[in-house]
C-alpha cells in the first residue's frame, strides 16, 4: 500500500469508530475512490449497508441503531441534520411519559438531508424536516446532547417544542404536546423570544401562546404575545374546534380558557 493510501486508511480509522457509517460522498471528499472503498471492503476494514453507505464492522452490535445512524451523520458525514421536535424532547427526558419503542420515529431537521437515510434497514424511520420554520441558522438553539453512544446533536427544548407544534393536528397530537408543555418548567423565556421571533409558522405561534396560557410556567409572564407577529383573522386548525377568544385559531374544548370551555366562544 502507497503511502497516499495508507494516509487515507489512517484518516478512515480516526474518523470512523467501528459500528458507524459513512457514505460514498465523504469518502470522495477524502480520496477514497469507490475501487479503494471496495479494497477495504475485501479487507475487512468497511462493510456495505446499502448503495453508497459503508459501515466500519463492530463486534459489539450488529443492528444498526438510530443513535449511531445520526451521530454518524452529524459527526462523521458532517451533515446539518439536527434532531427535533418529538424526539429531541424524548431525548432530553422531557418526553418520559412516552414509552421508549424497538421502532422509532426519528424526527431530523436542517437544510439537507441524504436521501439513504429513507432506505436504512431497521425498523426506525427517519422523518426528514427542512428547517423553513425558523428565520435563522439551523444550527442555532441546538445543544449536545451526551449519551452512552456518543454525542448528539439535537434541538433545545425550547426549539423543540415549537418543531412539535408544527406537526399539529395532523402528525402529532394535542394529548402530546399538552404533556411536553407540562414538561416545560425550566425553559429559558429568552431562548423562546429568540425563537418566536424568528418563527415563520402564524399557526405554531398562536398555537405556542394557547398552550403557555393553560400550564402558566413561571417563564410565562415575560412573554408578551403582542411582541411577536400572530397574523391577523381567525384560523381554523381542528376540525370541530371552538375558537380561542384570545388568539383566534380553533382548538380542542380542553385548551380553551376554563369559563369557555364549553361555550364555543
Amino acid at each position: 500500500m502507497g503511502i497516499q493510501n495508507s494516509n487515507k486508511l489512517k484518516w478512515l480509522l480516526a474518523a470512523l469508530p467501528p459500528g458507524q457509517l459513512v457514505d460514498t460522498p465523504t469518502l470522495e471528499r477524502h480520496g477514497v475512490t469507490r475501487m479503494l472503498a471496495h479494497k477495504y471492503i475485501k479487507s475487512g476494514w468497511l462493510e456495505p449497508v446499502i448503495r453508497g453507505l459503508y459501515r466500519r464492522p463492530s463486534a459489539e452490535s450488529q443492528r444498526l441503531e438510530w443513535p449511531s445512524a445520526v451521530r454518524s451523520l452529524q459527526h462523521v458525514m458532517a451533515y446539518s441534520s439536527t434532531i427535533g421536535g418529538r424526539t429531541a424532547l424524548e431525548l432530553q427526558g422531557l418526553a418520559h411519559y412516552l414509552p421508549m419503542r424497538s421502532d422509532q420515529d426519528v424526527h431530523l431537521y436542517g437544510s439537507a438531508h441524504p436521501t439513504w437515510l429513507k432506505r436504512l434497514p431497521g425498523p426506525d424511520r427517519y422523518l426528514l424536516h427542512s428547517a423553513k420554520l425558523f428565520a435563522m441558522n439551523p444550527q442555532e438553539e441546538t445543544v449536545e446532547f451526551d449519551a452512552p453512544f456518543g454525542s448528539l446533536i439535537c434541538s433545545t427544548p425550547e426549539r423543540a417544542i415549537l418543531e412539535l407544534l408544527e406537526e399539529l393536528p395532523r402528525h402529532e397530537s394535542v394529548h402530546i404536546a399538552d404533556m411536553a408543555f407540562e414538561s416545560l418548567a425550566a425553559a429559558r423565556p429568552r431562548r423562546l423570544e429568540k425563537l418566536l421571533a424568528s418563527c415563520t409558522s402564524i399557526k405554531v405561534k398562536r398555537l405556542f401562546f394557547v398552550f403557555a396560557d393553560k400550564h402558566g410556567h413561571a417563564w410565562r409572564r415575560h412573554l408578551s404575545p403582542e411582541r411577536f407577529d400572530l397574523g391577523s383573522g381567525p384560523r381554523a386548525l381542528f376540525e370541530n374546534g371552538h375558537f380561542h377568544p384570545r388568539y383566534a385559531i380553533s382548538v380542542p374544548p380542553e385548551l380553551m380558557p376554563q369559563n369557555q370551555a364549553h361555550d364555543g366562544a
